[in-house]
């Protein structure tokens, strides 16, 4: 898979993505993870991208040029044109379901935007898709993106070293994921069920299915009504 990241600041997805989960799927060829200057493609002498909103109003407005520009120069150099998501408030509030679906494309590139937003000819023209991870504003899209690119990569095949460990976490099925614990079996009288020092799998199991019905219930109703 490979996911593209166009920013004015690729430096912040950069230093992000080359750790953990992440960096190590990176390093076994699983994912190729690339971020584009959208500045460098702006044709302003002065390294502009942004200009006041026609109409009036306040803050300013990244133009479609640079971005157009950075999009298809993307376009080019892979030969396909990848499915391009905008990181917007306006978007449709990230899910799991939809992180798995977007496991499963070859190319996915993310434009982050910044200032007051993007001009709206880029989202008519150009955007598949439009997401949000949640009913907040952040100071631009590049920590959206770090976030979209971290949920996607770590569930294609051969990023966790312990598949399964992708296959048991929150959301998977609509539920969320039962309580965990390790060593020590008892702290400060606190102790571990005993169900879980028992070595019986299949009572394990149904305590940890009932427990993960309970926890979404009781933390999480509206999952159980999709």
């Amino acid at each position: 898979m490979r996911i593209d990241i166009l920013t004015l600041f690729p430096e912040m997805c950069c230093e992000v993505l080359r750790e953990s989960v992440i960096g190590r799927a990176r390093e076994r060829g699983c994912v190729e993870i690339n971020c584009r200057n959208i500045r460098d493609y702006t044709l302003d002498k002065h390294n502009r991208v942004d200009d006041s909103p026609y109409g009036g109003g306040t803050g300013m407005i990244m133009q479609v040029q640079p971005i157009y520009d950075c999009y298809e120069s993307l376009c080019r150099d892979t030969g396909t044109r990848p499915h391009l998501i905008y990181l917007t408030p306006q978007g449709k509030t990230l899910t799991q379901r939809r992180v798995v679906e977007l496991s499963k494309l070859d190319n996915i590139a993310l434009l982050c935007g910044h200032y007051e937003g993007i001009d709206e000819r880029v989202i008519e023209e150009i955007v598949d898709e439009e997401i949000s991870i949640g009913d907040f504003v952040l100071t631009g899209g590049e920590l959206a993106a770090c976030i979209i690119a971290d949920s996607v990569v770590r569930i294609i095949p051969g990023a966790i070293g312990d598949e399964a460990s992708a296959l048991t976490d929150s959301f998977q099925d609509n539920l969320l994921a039962p309580p965990v614990y390790t060593r020590p079996a008892e702290f400060r009288g606190w102790r571990v069920p005993d169900v879980l020092l028992s070595g019986n799998f299949a009572e394990i199991a149904k305590w940890q299915d009932n427990e993960a019905y309970e926890r979404t219930k009781r933390l999480r109703p509206d999952l159980l009504n999709e």
